[in-house]
């Protein structure tokens, strides 16, 4: 009695979405210019990854820097903690 409509592209497109899509393209930009966009897309997607690393790199160098010094402080405080229970005791 009822039909089930399905969409046209359910979830993530594959089969014949694809190919519609792909058809498209090659209408909107032309079978020439589309070596030429997957090309720029590649070496953009390339330099966002190099950027991405060099701020972990950074991050990492930070926290790095904060862990050094927060081994220091702790360092000169179990030092001076040392130093006032011998003084202390005696």
């Amino acid at each position: 009695m009822f039909e089930t409509i399905t969409p046209l592209f359910p979830g993530l497109p594959g089969g014949p979405e694809l190919i519609v899509v792909l058809l498209v393209l090659i209408l909107l930009f032309g079978a020439n210019k589309i070596p030429k966009l997957a090309r720029s897309t590649g070496q953009a997607m390339g330099e966002f990854r190099r950027g991405r690393n060099e701020i972990e790199e950074e991050l990492q160098q930070m926290n790095g820097d904060d862990d050094e010094d927060a081994t220091e402080t702790t360092t000169e405080t179990s030092t001076e903690t040392a130093t006032e229970s011998t003084t202390t005791s005696e």
